[in-house]
């Protein structure tokens, strides 16, 4: 290989709040630009955007659908001709994978984001007139891609059980912890102080985290972090709960460490994550967790009574939450800092790149 740099192209439908779009964007942001040359392409608009893109230059196609930006991006990659295309969330990447048949000598990988097995049974229905056709062209389109970065284990088996893929095209990486300069006090509260971050939906479990709050007999107060489809269900759930005083609805925050460290416990009522970034952010700072156990890489963060608990069901995260303990927020913080080391993060995806030329 010569020693021009690698072109590198990351395209994503927007730069909103999302998992997704906080990893790319740090991606972006930090792979070596003496061995990369880095653009990004959003699909949607510049005014939605919640993510900082210092010093990379940007294309917002202002686009409301996938569907319409498959001729822009086809447009710019025939001009451009990068080395490699990097995409995430799963239609996107399918979309990706028919383009890549126009382009043989660029290397396109989709970074999947999802357990397919459960989140289907949590997406809202569609219409269509060709469900199977679709369905066919959708993994094809990802069978068609070079190469997979998924975020866990459990997201790896459950890729290849969905879609026929090869196991050597496949790669695990971690979601990265950004560098946090902040540390939860070991200072209790006055009161238990609970907090979740996350998209409102149905598939992130809210409603049963408020379910079991409501049954707690001491005083407490209980912070939700997110937006999304669920909101006004979940304002009825806490009015039915009688739970109006004892919880705060933060629609946005770009200061989430800040927020985080203001609580005593993170709590996460997800079915299914993918790698749950909030939850990892939460034993960053030192704040420790209780997760329901879920398909996705909370195993892979959570070591049991040491950084939080992984339970089975409600009437587990009922007994968790009556019990008392003494978190140490330094040893919380230390189980995920090493192993989501935010350099060894961006070492594994330079190392992909590379390897994906040589292929």
């Amino acid at each position: 290989m010569n020693k021009e740099k690698i072109k590198v192209y990351f395209v994503l439908p927007t730069l909103f709040a999302g998992g997704a779009e906080r990893v790319i964007s740090f991606v972006s942001q930090n792979i070596s630009k003496e061995r990369f040359s880095v653009k990004l392409i959003i699909i949607g608009f510049e005014k939605d955007s919640k993510y900082k893109t210092n010093n990379i230059s940007t294309i917002y196609l202002n686009k409301n659908r996938v569907a319409d930006s498959i001729i822009p991006i086809y447009k710019i990659l025939r001009k451009e001709k990068p080395d490699i295309v990097l995409s995430s969330i799963s239609h996107l990447n399918s979309f990706m994978g028919l383009i890549s048949i126009f382009f043989g000598k660029i290397k396109f990988i989709g970074r999947h984001a999802t357990i397919n097995k459960v989140a289907k049974n949590y997406r809202a229905k569609r219409k269509t007139l060709l469900p199977k056709l679709n369905s066919r062209l959708f993994i094809y389109g990802i069978q068609n891609l070079d190469m997979i970065i998924c975020q866990s284990e459990d997201m790896k088996l459950d890729f290849l059980e969905s879609y026929n893929y090869n196991v050597s095209d496949i790669r695990v990486i971690h979601n990265p912890l950004t560098k946090v300069d902040v540390i939860k006090n070991s200072n209790t509260n006055n009161i238990k102080k609970f907090i979740t971050v996350g998209r409102l939906s149905k598939i992130k479990g809210q409603l049963r985290l408020l379910d079991v709050l409501a049954k707690l007999s001491y005083p407490f107060q209980f912070t939700i972090i997110g937006s999304g489809a669920y909101e006004q269900k979940i304002y009825d759930k806490i009015n039915d709960l009688n739970l109006e005083e004892k919880v705060n609805h933060i629609k946005f925050t770009d200061k989430v460490h800040h927020e985080l460290i203001k609580h005593d416990m993170f709590l996460q009522g997800s079915y299914s994550e993918g790698f749950p970034n909030a939850l990892l952010e939460s034993c960053s700072v030192g704040v420790p967790v209780i997760a329901f156990n879920a398909p996705g890489g909370t195993k892979e963060i959570i070591t049991n009574g040491i950084n939080g608990y992984i339970v089975e069901n409600e009437q587990e995260l009922l007994e968790k939450l009556n019990e008392e303990k003494d978190w140490d927020p330094k040893t919380v913080r230390d189980t995920v800092c090493e192993k989501f080391n935010s350099e060894k993060i961006i070492g594994e995806y330079e190392n992909l790149f590379i390897g994906a030329l040589n292929k």
